[in-house]
């Protein structure tokens, strides 16, 4: 009876290792997919088609990108099951921690995992027509804000927040989605907008008769840092000489983000995150070379931590066979998997309080926001 039981194991263990393993064959992949991604004319849509593109040469993979220009336009979809993976920015930081348009009781903080997320850059795209040499030159100038899209309106709140102003101190033009505001400015009805270099539209912009120019945030500048992480903490300096009017020699100095981060819920099948993150891979030298931006995608680069969420266990898989995943991205996964789990429970938490004490829907995303803080001391 020992001896036929070690045989099973061993047999179940020899299975379930070559069920892991990225030695035969390529990548599965079904016959069709569907993302949710920025929309058109932002970088993170042309990425997305490339290597959906890519999927459909080496797969024979159809992939159909439904274009959002709002958080929630991106993360509905991925929530009810209708799209498989999520081309994210920030919303999915927003949408782990349960802020902003996700703090409502019908969002909370949802569990979220990061599969790969490439190394970007965002920065103030200025037009050079407009007399702005500095952020603190924004003052009384018009700046577009984005209905549903925390992601973006952040970034430039702190943004501002580096040149020592608020959105009381510039004009402010609503517009319905990133794309929006970026034609905004190529048309002349905004003089700034916060954007990747690397954005389609802005080399519209770079080319026309109104110029672009990047609002320099210099990395020695201690106060407007300080003022930066004031509004949010996962900016860090960063200096890029890829994208829109910037090159070699002329770099932008700017902040560092990761976009698109592809995403998936937690309970995600392993095994199709794993072929997905495996293809991603295996197509590099396909779609590499689409973009300025796409050789970031070099899993060297996209599948190393940190991220806006965890990663999820079928892509530390592959990333553990090629060599990528390490200690540091180990230890830093297992920390933001118990912050994430600490927020969710301090929701439930929060949920059954407000219920007792007869919360009011207007008065809750104040009463969560104290709830939360004083839960995560």
């Amino acid at each position: 009876m020992n001896t036929m039981m070690h045989f099973i194991k061993m047999t179940g263990a020899a299975l379930a290792l070559a069920a892991g393993t990225a030695s035969a064959g390529e990548a599965d992949l079904p016959k069709s997919m569907l993302w949710a991604t920025y929309d058109v004319g932002s970088s993170g849509y042309a990425e997305a088609s490339a290597i959906a593109d890519a999927f459909a040469k080496e797969y024979g993979t159809r992939v159909r990108i439904m274009p959002s220009g709002t958080s929630i336009g991106r993360l509905l979809p991925l929530k009810t099951g209708r799209v498989q993976y999520g081309w994210l920015a920030n919303e999915l930081f927003f949408a782990t921690e349960a802020l902003y348009d996700f703090s409502v009781r019908e969002w909370g903080p949802q569990d979220l995992r990061v599969i790969a997320g490439r190394p970007s850059t965002f920065g103030m795209a200025v037009a050079g027509d407009a007399g702005i040499g500095t952020l603190a030159d924004i003052r009384g100038k018009r700046v577009p804000w984005i209905k549903a899209n925390p992601s973006i309106n952040i970034k430039v709140e702190a943004l501002l927040a580096f040149g020592g102003l608020t959105w009381d101190d510039v004009e402010v033009v609503e517009v319905p989605s990133y794309g929006a505001a970026l034609k905004a400015l190529v048309d002349g009805q905004v003089d700034v907008a916060g954007s990747t270099p690397t954005a389609s539209t802005l080399y519209e912009l770079e080319s026309s008769s109104r110029g672009l120019d990047w609002a320099p945030m210099p990395a020695d500048n201690a106060e407007g840092w300080e003022a930066i992480r004031s509004v949010a903490s996962f900016f860090a300096p960063a200096t890029t000489t890829q994208g829109a009017g910037i090159s070699e020699e002329d770099p932008a100095h700017i902040f560092a983000v990761r976009y698109p981060m592809i995403t998936v819920y937690a309970d995600a099948d392993a095994d199709e995150v794993y072929n997905f993150t495996r293809a991603l891979d295996e197509t590099y030298g396909i779609y590499s070379g689409a973009t300025k931006a796409t050789p970031q995608w070099a899993l060297k680069h996209s599948g190393t931590t940190p991220a806006d969420a965890p990663f999820h266990p079928g892509a530390i898989r592959y990333l553990e066979e090629i060599g990528v995943w390490s200690e540091k991205d180990a230890a830093w996964n297992e920390e933001r998997l118990d912050r994430l789990a600490a927020v969710r429970e301090a929701w439930d938490s929060a949920i059954e309080a407000a219920l007792d004490e007869g919360i009011a829907d207007k008065d809750w995303a104040a009463f969560w926001a104290e709830y939360k803080a004083n839960a995560l001391q």
